[in-house]
């Protein structure tokens, strides 16, 4: 029996070509979209769990109450980590280290050997017992127990002396900004692993860190992130409660109140909104599982039109074997055998197909995915595949085998009003869905111009940028002197931390007519002479920092937010206390974004620090860029002795934007293919239909119709499922676009082309699609239509 059905279904693939092959190509299609998908949401889902007890890991996170919103951070206090050690007996060990953005240019070397350039991080003395980064050598109990320790990665120390082994108590040299220093290893680590969020390749002592910048411990500003890890069975919630108020138990002034998030949540869920925890990376996981799902359904909703409307050529199989007595449920096996069959015709296919996309799909998504086929992949693929046979075949079967036997071996079977709504219904959401991807493309797209081309409030164009070191940093304001004179050198300047972004912020800024309830965080950016001016930053009111006022170093220029929350008149002139100091306002900036468009410009000030900033910015004229930049690369091994490492400034900007830029790639890719797929089943109906309605097409033509009527009447029906899917869609998309652009706090507005601009194009696709159908149909002689009658 089992031999029998499968020549009967063989036999159908090979009588129905054009129905195999729309199947085929169609659910190839879906189930490559969903293993690739389903390959890369597995990859982001995998991010930072392999910590053991990864769920007794936990940061400790900041609510900011401002006078308006509150603003979640994980940076915080330098006591705090020790303190909650201290003092909460759920945590079993804490540590704290600085954001790898922080510093991320450190030269390494060994034997007064030319350096290595590597990523660090200072972090607490129990890091290696909060987090489960395997040592090699070394104890977690020791490791960090001098401020002159380090301890290296694998990579690192191969690169540095080609083993791992006997390197407890070498010395190595490191440089930072216009720090050099020596350290010991006192341990080495097993690389950290592809998955996880923090990429690093060694770490040193806060408390190193603390005396190299005079940190004194201070409840009121923030820096460094915290990690605890707390002990088992320790109930969240109430630990979060007692923790709730612990900063304001230290210092009275304080605006803040943290939370512990689960270390393993960062990557996925990372974006806060007044407070809340409001999604992230985790938004668009769910956004491509959806996309690559309905995909798939779309060539499954093809496999179920097209089954049924070839169901007239099959209802005699069928008929016979009702009356010779094969059950109903002989009939549904057999037809779910045909499609879980020839859904397996098409994870073949599908295979093939990924093995030669998968480097452009990894291009697209920044990734590294590869297809080993181990056991959880493989039962993967096949439960999906088996999924998707069993949803493609399931209408069909129970439809095919529904027919009556007597009904049909009299000749007066006639399809069902329900089955043709049915079949039409199913079209009509083919349709919707890719209207809705037409408009997401376009919502996505004017979107990312908008940012490229928006103005941001300062001069991102023909600005390199890189981070003071060596000789550079021993003697800064002789290398920007000379710098400057360089040929195609418009300015240049040097500022604190990282040129994008959030660096650090504090509430110690005090004013005349405060309101003693309210706490304000601001950020704050030591700068050098010039940095305002390198970088276009327009004054609102007021001066920059300039060499010929001596009393600048006790100046401070704010950004229009900061005057506006400080509800200051006529700033110019005013006294402020920062740190305990008095500063005078000399300047208002206007506001720019330091942050990506996601993010609201927030308070800000700019004080006078040239000894501590760490990146230096050179603007150049962008006449002539290719000289410009050799005759500086040149300059700088001259001045350095070392080869210069720099970035374009435009290109970091874009680089805040890169997981929307792969949305937006994706986004075209996932439409092109809804469309095609979409189309394919429409031409298949198209096809169908003109064979059913032959007759009636050489009838009409008989009695005088011309072409036109025939291509009319063979389209009406298509045309009207089509224009009721763009109905249908067009507000499901806009509430869909509308959601996307709120993650954005400054967005393009929704314009009414972008949606019928949608409909238009996926009609127009559609009745290029059936067009093909439908003339050749019109240009059929009635001789040879009714030939047969």
């Amino acid at each position: 029996m089992l031999k029998h059905n499968l020549r009967l279904i063989l036999r159908s693939f090979m009588r129905f070509k054009t129905t195999f092959l729309i199947n085929l190509i169609g659910l190839s299609a879906g189930l490559s979209s969903v293993f690739f998908i389903y390959m890369w949401v597995s990859d982001e889902m995998s991010f930072d769990k392999f910590h053991k007890d990864s769920r007794n890991l936990y940061q400790i996170m900041e609510n900011q109450e401002n006078s308006d919103l509150i603003k979640t951070v994980d940076n915080t206090p330098d006591p705090l980590a020790q303190a909650l050690k201290d003092e909460m007996p759920e945590v079993e060990y804490s540590t704290l280290s600085t954001p790898l953005s922080w510093f991320q240019d450190f030269t390494i070397s060994s034997n007064d050997e030319n350096g290595v350039k590597a990523t660090g991080q200072f972090v607490g003395k129990d890091y290696f017992k909060v987090f489960s980064y395997e040592l090699i050598s070394g104890s977690s109990d020791k490791v960090l127990a001098d401020q002159n320790s380090i301890i290296i990665s694998r990579s690192l120390a191969e690169s540095l002396f080609n083993t791992t082994e006997g390197l407890i108590g070498k010395r190595i040299d490191w440089q930072l900004l216009q720090f050099k220093k020596d350290a010991i290893i006192s341990g080495v680590f097993e690389d950290v692993p592809e998955h996880s969020s923090e990429q690093f390749d060694f770490v040193l002592s806060f408390e190193l860190f603390a005396n190299m910048f005079h940190r004194e411990p201070n409840w009121g500003n923030n820096g460094p992130n915290t990690f605890v890890r707390v002990k088992e069975n320790t109930d969240i919630k109430e630990f979060n409660a007692k923790i709730d108020d612990f900063i304001k138990g230290k210092y009275e002034e304080s605006n803040v109140t943290l939370f512990a998030r689960l270390y393993k949540d960062r990557y996925l869920y990372g974006k806060y909104e007044n407070g809340a925890q409001s999604g992230g990376r985790i938004e668009y996981v769910k956004i491509f599982s959806i996309i690559a799902i309905f995909i798939l359904f779309i060539a499954c909703i093809n496999f179920m039109n097209l089954s049924t409307a070839k169901a007239s050529r099959r209802i005699k199989e069928v008929g016979v074997k009702k009356a010779i007595g094969v059950s109903r449920g002989s009939l549904v096996v057999q037809y779910l055998a045909e499609s879980v069959l020839m859904a397996f015709i098409s994870l073949a296919l599908s295979l093939i197909v990924i093995a030669l996309f998968m480097p452009k799909f990894n291009e697209i998504t920044g990734k590294d995915l590869s297809m080993h086929l181990d056991s959880s992949l493989i039962l993967s693929m096949v439960a999906i595949t088996l999924f998707t046979g069993l949803i493609a075949g399931s209408y069909p079967a129970l439809y095919l085998s529904g027919f009556k036997p007597a009904i049909i071996l009299k000749g007066k079977f006639k399809s069902s009003i329900s089955e043709l709504w049915a079949r039409k219904g199913l079209v009509v959401f083919q349709f919707a869905l890719s209207v809705i991807f037409i408009v997401s493309v376009v919502v996505i797209y004017n979107q990312m111009k908008f940012i490229q081309s928006k103005n941001i409030g300062y001069q991102k164009d023909n600005v390199i940028f890189f981070e003071k070191e060596g000789k550079v940093a021993e003697s800064l304001e002789s290398f920007l002197t000379e710098v400057k004179n360089i040929p195609g050198v418009v300015n240049a300047s040097s500022r604190m931390g990282s040129t994008m972004g959030s660096f650090m912020t504090t509430g110690s800024v005090e004013w005349p007519g405060k309101d003693t309830e309210s706490e304000i965080s601001f950020e704050n950016v030591g700068v050098n002479y010039d940095f305002l001016e390198t970088l276009g930053i327009e004054l609102k009111d007021g001066r920059g920092f300039s060499k010929d006022h001596g009393s600048d170093v006790e100046a401070i220029v704010f950004n229009e937010a900061a005057i506006k929350v400080m509800g200051i008149e006529n700033p110019i002139g005013q006294k402020i206390n920062l740190w305990g100091d008095q500063r005078e306002i000399i300047g208002v900036v206007k506001d720019f974004h330091f942050e990506s468009l996601h993010e609201q410009v927030k308070p800000l000030f700019f004080i006078l620090a040239p000894q501590k900033t760490s990146v230096v910015l050179v603007k150049l004229d962008g006449s002539h860029t290719s000289e410009t930049i050799e005759d500086i690369k040149n300059f700088y091994l001259e001045f350095a002795g070392t080869p210069i490492d720099f970035q374009f400034l435009n290109v970091a900007y874009e680089a805040q934007y890169v997981s929307e830029q792969r949305v937006s790639s994706l986004s075209r890719y996932f439409a092109a293919l809804a469309i095609i797929i979409s189309c394919l089943g429409l031409f298949g109906l198209a096809t169908f239909t003109a064979e059913r309605r032959l007759k009636e097409i050489g009838i009409r033509k008989a009695l005088g119709a011309n072409n036109f009527t025939i291509i009319y009447l063979l389209s009406l029906d298509f045309t009207k499922m089509v224009l009721a899917s763009i109905v249908l869609a067009i507000p499901i998309s806009y509430f869909i676009s509308q959601q996307w652009l709120d993650n954005f706090a400054f967005s393009v507005k929704l314009e009414v082309w972008y949606f019928v601009g949608a409909g238009v194009l996926t009609l127009l696709i559609a009745w290029l699609t059936v067009s093909l159908q439908t003339i050749k149909a019109a240009m059929i002689s009635p001789v040879k239509c009714l030939r047969t009658e």
